[in-house]
């Protein structure tokens, strides 16, 4: 009986930490999401101590990463660069994980 093997049932075979769970979080559907919840919480990574303490504020909705900054010239500063900033975070990430930034 060789039957196709559907993507819920389990294997019998070893596998890699690393590739179990990227096969259990496209299983679940939530691979986008873990992906921007990464992003986020690299914010400071990203962008340094200075600019992560004057940030009040990061999310996504809808592919778009919404930045709330306490501080108009540094607002200013980012809002010239969205360019610059999107290509640090498709470095940090490995691929486009949102299109477009919205400093506030």
């Amino acid at each position: 009986m060789n039957r196709k093997k559907t993507e819920t049932e389990r294997s019998s075979e070893p596998q890699k930490v690393g590739t179990a769970i990227s096969s259990m979080l496209k299983s679940f559907r939530i691979e986008d999401k873990f992906e921007e919840t990464h992003l986020i919480n690299s914010w400071e990574k990203i962008m340094g101590k200075a600019i992560a303490k004057r940030t009040t504020k990061v999310y996504i909705n809808n592919k778009k990463l919404f930045v709330h900054l306490n501080s108009a010239p540094l607002k200013h500063e980012l809002s010239m660069s969205k360019d610059k900033l999107l290509v640090l975070l498709v470095n940090e990430m490995g691929k486009p994980i949102i299109n477009e930034v919205i400093i506030q």
